[in-house]
C-alpha cells in the first residue's frame, strides 16, 4: 500500500514521528526536549502509582506480555487533535507530549492505551481490517479507563442524562474510530452499535467498571490477591 494512503487510512498522519521520512528531528529537537522530559516523568509516575496502570501492567505480564517502559512507550509530538495512540504494528503506545500537560490526563491516556495493548496481548485483534475488533477495543478503553467518569464528564459540561455513562462510552468510541479510519459517522455508529453490549460488559482485567481511583484501587488489590484463596486450600 502507498505510504501516504496508509498514513491517512490508519491514522498514522496524526502521529508524524511514526513516519521518519516526513519528520525532521533536527529542526524541532531543542523545542521538544522539555516536552519529552516532562512526558517521561509523568509516564514514570503513572505506571508506578496509578492503580489502573498497575493492574493492567500486572495482567499483561501474567498473560506473557511484559511491558517495558523504554520499549513499549514513546513520547512524541502529535497532531493537535489526539493525546495518544496504540501502534499495533510495533506494539508501542504513543503518548502525545505536546498535548498532555497534567498528570491526571497522562494517567487516563496511559490507561486507555494499555487497555488496547492488553486486548492486543490476549486476543487476535485484527486492528487494520476488522472494524468490529477496533470498535470493541475502543468501547472497552472508553468504558474502563476513566474517560467517562462523572468528574470528567462534569468538566466537559456533559451530565444529567439517563444511562449517561453508556452514551459517553458509545460517543467516545465512535470519535476514536473516526480519528483513525476514513469511514462515515453513520458507518462508525453502526459498527459500535453491533458490538456494544458484549464489549461494554467485558470488564477484563478489572472485573468491574472502575468509576474512579477508589474503584481502581479496590480492583487492583483484588487482582493482586487473586491467588491467595486457592493457596490456602
Amino acid at each position: 500500500m502507498d505510504q501516504t494512503k496508509q498514513d491517512e487510512e490508519y491514522g498514522y498522519d496524526l502521529f508524524p514521528e511514526r513516519n521518519t521520512g516526513k519528520h525532521k528531528k533536527s529542526q524541532i529537537r531543542d523545542s521538544l526536549f522539555i516536552f519529552n522530559h516532562k512526558c517521561q516523568v509523568m509516564l514514570t509516575f503513572a505506571i508506578e502509582t496509578s492503580p489502573y496502570a498497575k493492574l493492567l501492567l500486572g495482567a499483561m505480564k501474567n498473560s506473557g506480555c511484559k511491558v517495558m517502559k523504554d520499549r513499549h512507550f514513546s513520547c512524541e509530538d502529535c497532531d493537535g487533535t489526539v493525546s495518544g495512540g496504540f501502534d499495533a504494528a510495533s506494539s508501542q503506545i504513543v503518548l502525545c507530549q505536546n498535548n498532555i500537560h497534567q498528570q491526571s490526563h497522562m494517567n487516563r491516556v496511559v490507561t486507555h492505551e494499555l487497555i488496547h495493548a492488553f486486548d492486543h496481548c490476549r486476543a487476535h485483534v485484527d486492528w487494520f481490517n476488522n472494524f468490529k475488533h477496533l470498535a470493541c477495543s475502543e468501547i472497552r478503553a472508553a468504558n474502563l479507563s476513566g474517560d467517562c467518569s462523572f468528574s470528567n464528564e462534569v468538566a466537559r459540561f456533559n451530565f444529567g442524562l439517563k444511562e449517561h455513562h453508556q452514551e459517553c462510552v458509545r460517543g467516545r468510541a465512535v470519535r476514536s474510530i473516526l480519528a483513525v479510519r476514513k469511514i462515515s459517522r453513520e458507518e462508525a455508529q453502526k459498527i459500535v452499535d453491533e458490538v456494544f453490549d458484549s464489549c461494554f460488559n467485558d470488564h477484563a482485567p478489572f472485573g468491574r467498571i472502575p468509576h474512579g481511583n477508589k474503584d481502581a484501587k479496590f480492583a487492583y488489590r483484588e487482582y493482586a490477591n487473586r491467588d491467595r484463596y486457592y493457596a490456602n486450600l
